[in-house]
């Protein structure tokens, strides 16, 4: 099975690395998903959601305010200006890093209406993960 190298890096350090089988980016121009093989681009991130798929088949997402990507065939490397990893063993665990989510999403915004718009898709992927 062919797989994705996935870093993201903030500037207090990494959240997330490891192989993975996709990526789905929140870009500046819309949301994309990236797959083993992609052609290589550097973008632009806006504040949304990552969601990743490992290769187990188990889903992760990350929140973040905005950062960059770049992507070639085999990885993918974000450089986020600040994420939080919405991850955890208990439902306490999950709703906290989902507070912490929306917390950086409406800190990095004026725009109230996006942010929650983020924050509602987070809960939505997050009851489906549990």
């Amino acid at each position: 099975m062919e797989t994705l190298k996935l870093d993201i890096v903030t500037p207090e350090g990494k959240i997330f690395s490891n192989n993975v089988k996709s990526v789905t980016l929140p870009g500046s121009e819309g949301e994309f998903g990236v797959l083993p093989g992609h052609v290589g681009i550097v973008t632009t991130l806006d504040s949304g959601v990552i969601e990743i798929e490992k290769q187990d088949g188990k889903k992760e997402i990350v929140a973040i305010n905005w950062g960059y990507a770049k992507v070639n065939e085999r990885s993918v490397d974000i450089l986020a200006e600040g994420a939080v990893d919405i991850n955890g063993d208990s439902e306490s665990e999950i709703a906290q890093a989902i507070a912490n989510a929306k917390k950086l999403l409406e800190d990095s915004t004026d725009n109230k209406v996006a942010a929650s718009m983020v924050v509602s898709r987070i809960e939505n992927i997050a009851k489906s993960i549990l």
